[in-house]
């Protein structure tokens, strides 16, 4: 039995990664907020999102597994122009994200310190923490790592939930739940649409993931599949808890709602208020453990990408390890630097990179999409008829929904506003 659970512990591994980078902005934060702002109102979209953006997350595995080739050396064959657009995407999420991951994650970590430090030093000790863990563990530490976080996050936020729907919330007098379908709230949701269950580039991240795996282990195709599939549900399944249990606590409460870094023990605060103050530290340090989880993944991740695609651009092959660990350091060098000298700045700089994320999303679900469309797949990693109707309203969703977001933010005329 020990044996048979040992096996099982490891399939899982980029599909896991993947998790734990997306679950850190998109459900601790966007999710949350989204149930405190709006009740129940986005539970759907949020699901839509998710179903939506499947086929395009999907395509990391058929394509690397097929091909033995990352997603971007498979823009590559598409042309300079696609690898570029990628290129420049990813170097500015790389820097922005990690910064912004860091810096939530170092406002944690001052919970377990018992000397005040400012939140630069603190940041610090994360981003080095992080490449240190890399430069001696790289990929199995990365994976066993990610695991933990998974299951302790995942097994803590079902126990809040379930408490929280048997408390009783006092809610303000005469509160009024706002519609989240209004103009104004189509910031908001543009935001999270690009960031759930995560930005689609990162499909591309954990494609490098899968291909590193395969070099250390033999993977067949069910696993790599089941891998994946565990992953991404894992994502969607706590995205609508993170959104319940903001929905629960939040909304309609008395809390004043916090934004940025903030908001950050302000999520502490909420789980406390409903498993009890005996659950501070214990909340803190699995809420700071999730966070430096996805720091890692993200450093990680970012790192490997933008390695792989100067690499492609410039040598027309894939990046070497050395490659890799030099664009890894450089980009967490770089992610402290903006702390450092734009604190104040960020939150301008996030906003910028999720709107990014957002307007890109369709188009690099159309790459994945002609990637997977014109090679050819063994019968195992083929789309079905459902898999491919997905996938035409997948594109039609996004497409559609950027559309509606330049008319808002550049023509609002046509709008009527």
């Amino acid at each position: 039995m020990t044996t048979k659970l040992k096996n099982i512990y490891k399939i899982f591994g980029p599909g896991i990664l993947m998790a734990t980078a997306a679950i850190g902005g998109s459900h601790l934060v966007a999710s949350t907020q989204a149930g405190a702002l709006f009740g129940w109102g986005l539970a759907i979209f949020i699901l839509l999102i998710n179903i939506f953006k499947y086929p395009f997350f999907l395509a990391n595995v058929q394509y690397t597994m097929a091909t033995k080739k990352s997603l971007i050396e498979g823009y590559a064959t598409l042309g300079n122009g696609w690898l570029w657009l990628f290129t420049v995407l990813a170097v500015i999420a790389a820097v922005v994200n990690t910064a912004a991951v860091s810096m939530f994650a170092a406002s944690l970590l001052g919970y377990f310190i018992p000397i005040q430090l400012t939140l630069n030093l603190l940041s610090f000790i994360i981003i080095f923490g992080c490449l240190l863990i890399l430069i001696a563990g790289k990929y199995h530490l990365l994976n066993n790592v990610s695991k933990i976080i998974m299951i302790t996050l995942s097994i803590s936020t079902i126990i809040a939930v379930v408490m929280a729907a048997t408390k009783e919330v006092t809610v303000v007098e005469n509160f009024i739940s706002p519609s989240p379908w209004t103009l104004a709230s189509l910031g908001f949701i543009v935001i999270m649409t690009g960031w759930m269950p995560a930005p689609i580039e990162v499909s591309s991240i954990s494609s490098l993931w899968l291909k590193s795996q395969m070099k250390q282990e033999s993977i067949n195709y069910k696993n790599a599949l089941l891998d994946f599939n565990v992953g991404y549900f894992i994502t969607a399944f706590l995205a609508l808890f993170f959104l319940a249990l903001g929905a629960l606590v939040l909304h309609g409460s008395s809390y004043e709602f916090k934004d940025g870094i903030a908001f950050s023990h302000q999520l502490v605060s909420m789980y406390t208020s409903v498993m009890g103050e005996w659950s501070r530290l214990l909340i803190a340090f699995i809420a700071f453990a999730c966070m430096f989880g996805t720091s890692i993944t993200v450093i990680d991740g970012y790192g490997r990408a933008v390695a792989e695609a100067f690499s492609l651009i410039k040598r027309k092959k894939s990046a070497n390890n050395t490659n890799v660990m030099i664009w890894t350091i450089i980009v967490g060098i770089i992610g402290f630097l903006i702390i450092l000298y734009f604190t104040s700045s960020l939150r301008a700089m996030l906003d910028f990179a999720m709107i990014l994320s957002f307007a890109t999303t369709p188009i690099f679900a159309l790459l994945n999409y002609k990637l997977v469309k014109s090679t050819t797949l063994p019968k195992e990693l083929k789309n079905g008829i459902f898999l491919n109707i997905l996938s035409i309203f997948g594109l039609i969703f996004l497409f559609g929904f950027l559309v509606l977001f330049i008319i808002y933010r550049w023509f609002p005329s046509i709008l009527g506003i």
